[in-house]
């Protein structure tokens, strides 16, 4: 059964539309809660992934936020400057630098999660619990279903089955 029709398409209801302008919406109001603090709200994104383990390296952040190759690189390298992250080349291949937080860049990191916890809580007033986790969980899904894009070695998005 397919949701959209040519006919009659209303881009204000398309998934690509809502995700790509909650998105800008909320990019523009997180980066703004983190002004005046040290470490910006692109910087924190940085190091909460690479201590949290959902990325090891440059590529994997920029695969997980799409920001530009290079402006990554910039920002890694001034996160790395003040003592925050620390590139180690793998050992079984030196082109591969892993990440790592330092302990200050831990602390930076748990400093200003109450920013993002508070940004994110004040957004989601008016949704009850159940609600947020129906939210997460079809996100979740979503994501999931396009994963096998980015990699042409799984399955397809059609022989997938979620």
């Amino acid at each position: 059964m397919a949701y959209y029709r040519a006919e009659g398409y209303d881009c204000q209801r398309s998934i690509g539309f809502l995700l790509r302008r909650v998105t800008t919406l909320t990019l523009g109001q997180i980066e703004a809660a983190f002004a005046g603090n040290d470490i910006t709200f692109s910087q924190w994104v940085v190091l909460m992934q690479v201590g949290d383990g959902v990325a090891e390296t440059a590529a994997d952040v920029v695969r997980n936020t799409g920001h530009d190759s290079g402006a990554l690189t910039r920002l890694i390298d001034q996160l790395e400057q003040r003592g925050l992250i620390e590139r180690h080349r793998c050992s079984n291949d030196r082109r591969i630098a892993k990440l790592r937080l330092t302990r200050a860049g831990q602390e930076a990191a748990q400093m200003l999660t109450p920013i993002a916890v508070k940004f994110f809580n004040d957004l989601l007033k008016g949704f009850t619990l159940a609600e947020v986790d129906v939210l997460i969980g079809l996100l979740t899904r979503l994501q999931d279903r396009l994963c096998p894009l980015l990699h042409p070695a799984n399955p397809s998005i059609e022989e997938t089955s979620l």
